[in-house]
């Protein structure tokens, strides 16, 4: 969630670390700091943006190695004090922290009676004073031994970064459930918790597991175990490039990623699909496919936008491959005693690769046995590496806190992944899945068609830029889009909107239908066509103010609504993928009207890497 950057090397520290504080700020962004040392420890911090803490700072600060830190506060209001790094008692040492420790209460206590001093009110003041504590009992003890003994006396997920004074040729690294890795350049070496802060300086890229610790110089590298041993660690090739974690002309990334949907999807289905043979390939469950023609049922754990793309897949693998789905959140999965069988597969789906909830619900599958496949787009990530078998989207980098062309990059795999093992298990005919493929590979070019239409959407956005609700329906494949459509105005414009079966809205939400209420229904497919009318037809009698997503046929429902966004036609399977991207366009008009930080919405991160 937080921001970790550090640097050793012959650069300016602070430069290096602010620049990457600024490329993680949609990690976290309700404060900011920096330690670095030249003679001395020397740390600024403050409530606020980076930008607030770069004017902050010296610019003429030569230091050669430094650590930062971008805060998504837990522990303590955002504040000054609260603000990261936090230092031992003596001055000397300073930490920066990603993560929550479960048992800092007692921790302190402990440590308020060996004479240590607390200011804030964060679990992280914890860690400067314990790794002092366990330095200063024993002269021969080094800095990465007191870490260690530090981390292994707490609870909870950590990624920190450690500077000692006496030490200014080295830093110290750590990592238990919240991302790390180390950039390794020419003659010096750049420490993150996400790689757009590596990117600009190196594309070797080395990445720490849980419980381990890594030494760091300018010119080396050293990882142990919490047993001390030595691991001898892969360097990777970072698939990154500075053009796709820069804004490129456009005001926000959310727009930049939402206009960038038909490359991303094209470059998802490259080499994947082959509509001329009527094939899909995807090398990444080549290992596995016997497992998957053998599975009782498929379970899907997520969160968030990813838990709605998995609700697509349910759709799709069950019309499809003719199998059982279950859809879990993974932040309750392993809460209620999951029954898991061998035979069953477990699909885990987090952009990132970092999400913590979904992290353990892989974890608690794989612990009882479950093969476990990975849908994610962050190459090199702890998912993509703890998993059995998986696909990447191949999206790029998303760095625009709600995500857009995350959703369609997991969707489209999904789908690729459903309409291949309804193949193996010969549940759909040669002639469908020909179908299918033919039209997955028009997607990226349809969605372009939607985009073409943006103006007309954000003259709608501005008609309903002040409304205090909205309702979004679907049925079917749609539901889902339903979902995903008012979870972004929720998470960007802060409306509330729900999202609903059209069947269910007499159930209960109809009690809310008046001439204040904007109602988005999604008629995109076709054997729902029908009913839709229906519920439209309800909430025109109670005066609701309908803007329908429609496909060009559907003219009942162009005639009973008062605005109108027309997507292309397409297979109803397919459909999610183009309904999705007006409701993108529409929250993002609406929040901008509305003068709010569509990169940045507040109270939220991009990565949540805490439970």
């Amino acid at each position: 969630m937080c921001g970790i950057v550090g640097y050793i090397g012959a650069r300016s520290a602070q430069d290096v670390v602010v620049k990457g504080l600024k490329r993680l700020e949609y990690r976290g962004y309700d404060s900011a700091g920096v330690a670095v040392i030249r003679d001395a420890l020397k740390v600024t911090k403050c409530k606020g943006k980076v930008a607030k803490l770069e004017a902050m700072l010296s610019k003429s600060d030569k230091a050669e190695i430094g650590i930062g830190h971008t805060r998504w506060a837990t522990h303590g209001e955002p504040n000054d004090v609260n603000s990261h790094p936090h230092t031992s008692t003596n001055g000397k040492i300073a930490v920066v922290h990603n993560g929550i420790i479960e048992n800092y209460t007692a921790l302190k206590v402990q440590l308020q009676s060996q004479g240590h001093v607390f200011y804030s009110e964060t679990d992280t003041e914890i860690m400067a004073k314990l790794i002092e504590q366990f330095y200063k009992d024993s002269e021969v003890l080094s800095l990465e031994k007191a870490v260690q003994l530090a981390t292994q006396q707490v609870n909870g997920t950590y990624g920190l970064a450690v500077l000692h004074e006496d030490f200014p040729d080295l830093m110290v690294v750590a990592r238990r459930g919240s991302p790390l890795l180390l950039g390794v350049g020419d003659d010096e070496m750049i420490v993150a918790s996400d790689a757009s802060a590596v990117a600009e300086y190196t594309d070797k890229v080395v990445y720490l597991d849980d419980n381990e610790t890594a030494v760091i110089r300018r010119d080396s590298y050293e990882v142990q175990d919490n047993s001390y041993v030595l691991m001898d660690k892969k360097v990777h090739e970072l698939q990154m490039s500075l053009e796709e974690i820069e804004k490129g002309g456009y005001p926000f990334f959310m727009l930049k990623e939402i206009f960038e949907q038909p490359k991303t999807i094209g470059d998802s289905l490259r080499g994947r699909i082959q509509p001329e043979e009527g094939k899909i390939v995807l090398g990444g469950l080549t290992e596995v496919m016997d497992k998957l023609l053998g599975a009782r049922r498929i379970i899907i754990a997520a969160c968030g936008t990813s838990w709605h793309s998995g609700l697509v897949a349910e759709y799709l693998f069950e019309d499809l491959a003719q199998i059982p789905v279950e859809v879990e959140y993974a932040s309750e999965f392993r809460y209620k005693n999951p029954l898991i069988y061998p035979d069953d597969i477990v699909i885990v789906i987090s952009q990132s690769g970092e999400t913590a909830d979904t992290l353990a619900a892989l974890r608690e599958a794989k612990s009882k046995g479950a093969t476990v496949l990975g849908v994610v787009n962050v190459v090199g990530s702890t998912i993509a590496r703890e998993t059995d078998a998986g696909v990447y989207l191949h999206t790029g980098p998303e760095i625009g806190v709600a995500s857009t062309k995350a959703f369609t990059g997991q969707v489209t795999v999904l789908t690729m992944m459903a309409i291949q093992l309804a193949q193996y298990r010969e549940t759909i005919t040669a002639k469908k899945a020909d179908e299918l493929i033919k039209a997955l590979s028009q997607i990226p070019i349809k969605i372009q068609e939607i985009l073409d239409q943006h103006e007309e959407i954000e003259h709608i956005a501005q008609l309903f830029t002040y409304a205090p609700n909205f309702l979004y329906l679907g049925r079917s494949y749609s539901f889902p889009v339903a979902l995903e459509g008012a979870l972004k105005l929720k998470e960007i414009s802060y409306i509330h909107a729900e999202g609903y079966p059209a069947a269910e809205m007499k159930h209960g939400p109809i009690a809310l239908i008046d001439e204040m209420m904007p109602v988005l229904v999604i008629s995109a497919t076709n054997h729902t066509n029908d009913k839709m009318v229906s519920n439209i037809e309800e909430v025109k009698a109670r005066k609701g103010r309908i803007i329908a997503v429609v496909n060009p046929s559907h003219e009942e429902v162009k005639n009973l609504a008062e605005f109108v966004i027309e997507i292309p036609e397409t297979l109803d399977e397919l459909s999610p993928l183009l309904s999705v991207i007006p409701l993108q366009l529409l929250s993002y008009y609406i929040a901008v009207n509305r003068g709010c930080d569509v990169d940045q919405p507040r109270n939220l991160a991009k990565s949540v890497t805490v439970e």
